[in-house]
């Protein structure tokens, strides 16, 4: 199920670029809550603490109680704008929400047991093709992340996404296809014979190297 913190901003009074940028000046990050058929609020948080919160395993599927002055509601992050030059957060958006609100998220996935895996023991590697998975749901009913068990997992197998049960109310948003989320690879083993071949390569290019360096001395103690 989906984390539940709690959160405390400032309120802010005026709108637009300009009030946006005076609250930077006052070394804070400027956002809105928003949503849920409710008039938008607008607020003020520390850096260090969104910052913080957005470090954390499962941001993107965490529930915030948002308190403002004496009003406290729940919401989740929904964008957050980062400076081009600096990696650090200038806006955030919370999206507030409801009983009946349904979102879309991408939620990690979390591979385990590579232990249990035979073709790991092998020198098998995961190839992971998706690093989240995006479903539709209600936010109480987001897990934190899908976990996939590499139990069994042999060289050439692949887990798709009908692997995963998924909890009640959630589910992936594409649905036309049994996706894959990861595979197991062979390991990529260079032989002797292939060592020697990039050897003589090698030495080809530096003797097609040498060659031409000594044609253009010649040319240039002629005068060509």
């Amino acid at each position: 199920m989906a984390n539940v913190s709690a959160l405390t901003v400032q309120g802010r009074d005026r709108a637009g670029k300009g009030a946006a940028r005076a609250t930077r000046r006052e070394g804070l990050v400027p956002g809105v809550i928003y949503g849920d058929s409710k008039e938008p609020v607008l607020i003020s948080m520390k850096p260090r603490d969104l910052f913080v919160e957005m470090h954390k395993p499962g941001f993107a599927t965490q529930i915030f109680e948002i308190t403002v002055g004496k009003d406290t509601q729940r919401a989740m992050a929904q964008d957050v704008q980062m400076h081009p030059v600096r990696d650090v957060p200038v806006h955030v958006d919370f999206r507030r929400i409801g009983k009946n609100t349904v979102v879309t998220v991408e939620v990690p996935v979390h591979f385990s047991n590579e232990e249990e895996s035979p073709g790991i023991k092998q020198g098998g590697v995961v190839n992971v093709v998706r690093h989240q998975i995006e479903v539709r749901a209600r936010p109480d009913a987001l897990p934190e992340r899908f976990e996939i068990d590499l139990t069994g997992l042999e060289i050439g197998d692949s887990v798709h996404i009908s692997a995963i049960t998924m909890p009640e109310g959630v589910a992936p948003t594409i649905t036309d296809r049994d996706f894959t989320i990861c595979t197991l690879a062979a390991p990529t083993v260079q032989t002797a014979a292939e060592d020697e071949e990039d050897a003589e390569a090698a030495e080809g290019e530096a003797a097609e190297g040498e060659d031409a360096e000594g044609e253009d001395a010649k040319k240039e103690e002629s005068g060509d």
